[in-house]
């Protein structure tokens, strides 16, 4: 078993246990194939949902490189990922895991490869591994979560001010925007270490063209970040990474059981200082692989000029890894109060995500409180689930946006914009379907003659025709967006849906606007929705 370097190691709380206990659950895996790297992680995780770490290993990886360089992955890096998984199920043999039972993910590399169906076949045939090639935004939702654990201590300090979570990888750099603890937006750079040699490599650029080009890409994504938070107003600036790592360990600073804190100008310094090295005495200073070592400058200096835009005089690096995000996702049920938090950095994504296109934000909240209500109430009916409650609420959060480019159509416009964003901790399956919730909220129904729509599986078309009629009948009551009908009730009545509500009002408006969309609603649920 051979160890990279700075991989996080003992000492991060309930998610660092490095020893397995008596009566401790049954050990589980995870697996992560990146640009530079595979790694491998064994843990248990207890009632509370925590991450207990029994095992690490981890070894370099070509397919970056290929990737990066050829748009393939070539057949030597398919032979070698396929030793190396083979050489991790024989470690997870000893511990009872069988290849079925391990989580195990790619990333950016695997993402842009041309021939990452050939690979994703091969290694399951050769390995057992079913490998799940994962987005950049589920990339950023898995390391939020790790985060989350890691820094149990400073949660309420990220409660009250603005943070950036920074990762550096091989292929892309993830960053994660929040305004006192909630989720503003996500972003996904094609800036990464191993792209950034390759490319310099081929330009026979000098150290000094990287700066300047590393400069100009990183203030024009700020700039674009800056309409979602003004950067100088973070004081919270989170570094994940075994760059940011090594930094922790070589610079003085403070260290504690999940996490480390180090001073601006002490990391400033270091950053510059590595930057400057060559690769060779990088590896004789730090003692690192020649893998990392080509990676460290670059890393360094891409967190340097990100925190260089920030107002943060420390920084916060997470003794953590996505592979610790993985399997805290397969635990999050465990914890009501976690599953809580994801939803509410879902909704305030979506929510950031309506504001940038001035959606009308009280009628919003109003329809997407009727849509879980109605949702709550209808359940024996439509017999979905909370993640397909989310999807609604997210759904009606954002179901006007498409009024930014033009009221008439603004259902298809609405999709087009959905489709093509992204909203933290939701997966591309996850915006198809909510897109097309989207486009079904007002005029025509579902149909087959809609590509969007039949292209999606079976099981999404019907949660969406579900979703839709749901979402269309909450919309109607609020047809003068008003909040005139905010306290409906709904009580089912044989073949009725009865609308009750307190106010002694006028509600001709909304019986009309009901009368042309709750067809849906009648159509998929048998019940026909009446306001009395």
């Amino acid at each position: 078993m051979v160890l990279l370097a700075f991989e996080p190691q003992e000492g991060a709380g309930k998610i660092m246990k490095a020893s397995r206990q008596n009566n401790s659950p049954e050990p589980v895996a995870a697996i992560e194939i990146g640009s530079t790297g595979i790694r491998l992680l064994i843990a248990s995780i207890d009632e509370t949902g925590s991450v207990n770490v029994l095992d690490r290993a981890g070894k370099p990886s070509r397919i970056g490189r290929d990737v990066f360089t050829t748009g393939s992955i070539g057949r030597d890096a398919i032979r070698e990922s396929v030793a190396v998984l083979l050489s991790f199920r024989e470690l997870l043999n000893g511990y009872g895991i069988e290849p079925d039972r391990t989580k195990v993910i790619a990333t950016s590399a695997l993402r842009e490869a041309a021939n990452r169906d050939t690979f994703l076949d091969r290694v399951q045939l050769q390995t057992g591994f079913k490998i799940r090639v994962v987005e950049d935004i589920e990339e950023n939702h898995l390391m939020y979560l790790a985060v989350q654990q890691a820094l149990q201590d400073e949660r309420k300090l990220l409660s009250r001010n603005n943070a950036m979570v920074l990762e550096v990888g091989g292929g892309t750099t993830e960053i994660m925007l929040l305004r006192r603890g909630k989720m503003v937006s996500s972003h996904s750079l094609h800036i990464g270490t191993l792209r950034l040699e390759e490319q310099m490599r081929e330009a026979g650029a000098s150290k000094q063209y990287l700066q300047e080009y590393l400069e100009s890409n990183i203030k024009n994504a700020c700039d674009l970040m800056t309409e979602d938070i003004p950067l100088e107003t973070i004081k919270s600036f989170i570094v994940v990474g075994s760059d940011a790592r090594l930094a922790a360990y070589y610079v003085s600073g403070k260290n504690y059981e999940g996490y480390s804190l180090l001073d601006r100008a002490g990391f400033m310094a270091f950053a510059s200082s590595a930057a400057a090295m060559s690769v060779e005495d990088l590896i004789a200073t730090y003692h690192l692989p020649w893998a990392e070592a080509e990676g460290l400058g670059p890393g360094l200096m891409i967190e340097s000029l990100f925190l260089a835009r920030t107002g943060a005089e420390e920084l916060i690096i997470p003794k953590v890894s996505i592979r610790e995000g993985l399997l805290l996702a397969e635990s999050k049920g465990l914890d009501p109060a976690v599953e809580e938090e994801l939803r509410r950095q879902i909704v305030a994504s979506a929510q950031a995500l309506g504001k940038r296109f001035h959606y009308d934000e009280a009628h919003a909240h109003n329809v997407a409180s009727l849509s879980v209500r109605l949702f709550d109430s209808t359940a024996e009916e439509h017999g979905m689930k909370r993640h397909e409650r989310l999807l609604l609420e997210t759904a009606a959060f954002l179901h006007d946006i498409g009024t930014y480019i033009r009221s008439s159509g603004h259902h298809r416009h609405g999709e087009y914009i959905v489709s093509n964003s992204e909203i933290f901790g939701l997966n591309r399956s996850d915006i198809n379907i909510i897109s097309n919730v989207v486009r079904y909220h007002r005029r025509t129904p579902p149909s087959p003659a809609h590509v969007n729509y039949i292209s999606l599986p079976r099981e999404d078309r019907i949660t969406v025709m579900k979703l839709s009629a749901i979402l269309r009948v909450a919309d109607a009551l609020d047809r003068n967006h008003t909040g005139r009908m905010y306290d409906a009730r709904f009580e089912k009545n044989g073949d009725r849906l009865i609308i009750r509500s307190a106010r002694n009002l006028d509600f001709s408006l909304e019986r009309l606007s009901l009368a042309d969309k709750g067809d849906l609603f009648e159509d998929v649920f048998g019940l026909s929705p009446i306001i009395v």
